[in-house]
């Protein structure tokens, strides 16, 4: 028994050594040290958050049915160990306990891939696995990068008890319990309006050839949130990270895509191992632009939310009231939020007494 286990050991030891190995040779080639997306007055600056994209005026879409039968899906969540994301990740995970057991959940385990390298104080508050980091320069600045190779080494090395996995965000907001929406070999997943492979074909197709099929077999997603079958997470999350690491490394992709690059390696990745998506509007709800709860699933607050004292939208200027997670890059959001004034959405509404509440419950907030 001994014998094995060590033998499992270095397997898992030299796997993940392989996979180093393998995005160090990929990307030595020399490098872009700009941004991604707009110009910056400094190339060394690092994001620490993410930028807006702005909304279109159009956003019709329908989703897909629900669940045919319970099937368990584990919840990981990627995130640094910087105060941005710490507090949205234990705003996060008090209401995913919330949900968990509620009526028509699928909702199984819950993990914090933590990709800073090393434990951080709230192991004990949040299931959390430590992975390690790219290599040094190798994300130049543009750290979402992180979240693939994340994610190879936590379906290596995890004893994930799922057969699938919900890929979510430290952003996001659990409002319902939330069913396996994947089916028939499909995953599910919430339509990007900025993701758009028909427009960016002449780029994808150095990283998605003709002979693999249409440039339409890639959605519009990106891989969160995404329900998809554990073992197909485990052939897409290398290609995905590979994929990723060669799109930051041409100049014409990074150029087009900036923020969003991996977002669209996922897709490329995910159709690539010939794994469709059903596109699931009802997914999640992004304010201030998306006004009304309804049967969403999750509140995404990507977004800043500004109005003024009338309840009318000031988007775009800085409202009399507002709430923007970019407000909280280096400090912890206080209790007791001020909430909005009246006429603003329910959408809102609901995204500030849910933010509230946590932090009302979280022991030792802001510490």
């Amino acid at each position: 028994m001994g014998c094995g286990n060590t033998f499992f050991t270095l397997l898992v030891t030299f796997s993940v050594a392989l996979i180093t190995y393998n995005i160090i040779i990929s990307a030595n080639a020399p490098l872009k040290q700009e941004l991604p997306g707009p110009s910056r007055s400094s190339s060394s600056l690092r994001i620490s958050v993410d930028p807006v994209i702005k909304m279109p005026v159009d956003r019709s879409g329908r989703g897909s049915g629900p669940r045919s039968k319970k099937r368990l899906f584990h919840t990981a969540v990627t995130a640094s160990d910087s105060v941005y994301n710490t507090w949205q990740c234990r705003v996060m995970y008090y209401w995913f306990k919330k949900m968990k057991d509620g009526p028509n959940s699928d909702m199984g385990g819950f993990t914090r891939i933590l990709h800073s390298g090393k434990p951080d104080k709230h192991m004990d508050e949040i299931p959390t696995f430590v992975a390690q980091p790219l290599p040094a320069g190798l994300d130049q600045g543009y750290i979402v990068l992180n979240r693939p190779w994340a994610f190879v080494q936590w379906l290596e090395q995890a004893d994930i008890k799922e057969d699938y996995i919900l890929m979510s965000e430290p952003d996001h907001i659990i409002v319902k319990p939330i069913p396996n929406l994947s089916k028939d070999g499909f995953g599910a997943a919430f339509p990007f309006f900025y993701i758009e492979p028909k427009k960016y074909e002449s780029v994808l197709r150095k990283y998605f050839p003709e002979d693999k099929g249409p440039i339409t077999n890639i959605d519009p997603i990106g891989n969160s949130p995404v329900i998809v079958g554990k073992e197909a997470l485990k052939k897409i999350a290398p290609t995905w990270m590979n994929v990723s690491l060669a799109m930051k490394k041409d100049p014409e992709t990074d150029k087009a895509f900036g923020w969003v690059l991996e977002m669209y390696a996922y897709a490329v990745a995910s159709a690539s191992h010939g794994v469709g998506n059903i596109l699931y509007k009802d997914f999640m709800i992004q304010p201030p632009w998306d006004t009304e709860i309804g049967t969403k699933l999750i509140i995404h607050y990507t977004y800043g939310c500004d109005y003024n004292m009338k309840g009318e939208l000031t988007y775009g200027k800085i409202g009399e009231w507002r709430f923007d997670k970019r407000s909280y890059d280096n400090v912890v959001p206080p209790r007791n939020l001020p909430l909005p004034p009246a006429g603003v959405p329910e959408s809102v509404v609901t995204l500030v007494k849910m933010v509230n509440e946590a932090t009302g419950n979280i022991p030792n907030w802001g510490s």
